[in-house]
């Protein structure tokens, strides 16, 4: 494991972006994560993603990085102090401030007033104990082909809990996110064992169809 973490190399930008997450203490995501993420985006040349947890800008660099160049990153967060962060990470990476749309408000309040079927990849990096609620929305927003994909998926890893003990709140939600993925038969899933762990899925097909 160590060493898949040391593989992926971080520049400058994202050096900054993630010691910045630190201070503020928002999480960033690993650095073998966030290559993680820029492979998925790189392999389906991906337009239109959402992520739902900008933090600091970590991630969003990452998904900028494996992105189209005429591509948008719609990303939201509760906190606008971290979002005018994240704006200045993308900054010193480079990239046009119309490459990326933040979004101030909780993702399960706002990922329901976008368009259905419009986008190539949605990013999770939220409170695990809603991670099913999100799966739903999800779906909805992606087309066919496209890549959902939730961070801290090895939080709902399975394991004793024992007889007087039940899961928290947080890892029940990571844990039924994974059984639910894994039982759509719309969906190709993959569990990726790098950081704090990567649920991925690819919608197949429509559930209709």
């Amino acid at each position: 494991m160590a060493h898949v973490e040391q593989y992926a190399q971080e520049d400058d930008p994202l050096t900054s972006a993630r010691e910045t997450g630190r201070r503020a203490e928002s999480s960033p995501i690993s650095a073998a994560g966030g290559a993680a993420l820029r492979f998925l985006a790189a392999a389906i040349g991906a337009r239109s993603v959402v992520e739902v947890g900008t933090g600091c800008g970590t991630s969003g660099i990452w998904l900028l990085r494996g992105m189209r160049p005429d591509s948008v990153l719609t990303s939201v967060d509760i906190e606008p102090e971290y979002q005018e962060l994240a704006r200045a990470a993308y900054r010193r990476a480079g990239f046009a401030a119309n490459r990326v749309r933040l979004i101030h408000g909780r993702g399960l309040d706002v990922l329901p007033r976008l368009t259905d079927a419009a986008y190539d990849m949605v990013f999770v990096d939220a409170e695990p104990a809603a991670y099913p609620t999100y799966l739903d929305e999800a779906l909805r927003l992606l087309r066919v082909g496209g890549i959902v994909v939730f961070n801290n998926a090895l939080e709902g890893a399975e394991r004793a809990d024992g007889p007087l003990s039940v899961p928290d709140p947080g890892t029940a939600g990571a844990r039924e996110a994974g059984r639910l993925v894994r039982a759509d038969t719309a969906l190709i899933p993959l569990l990726l064992p790098v950081g704090e762990g990567l649920l991925a899925a690819i919608r197949d097909h429509s559930p209709e169809s």
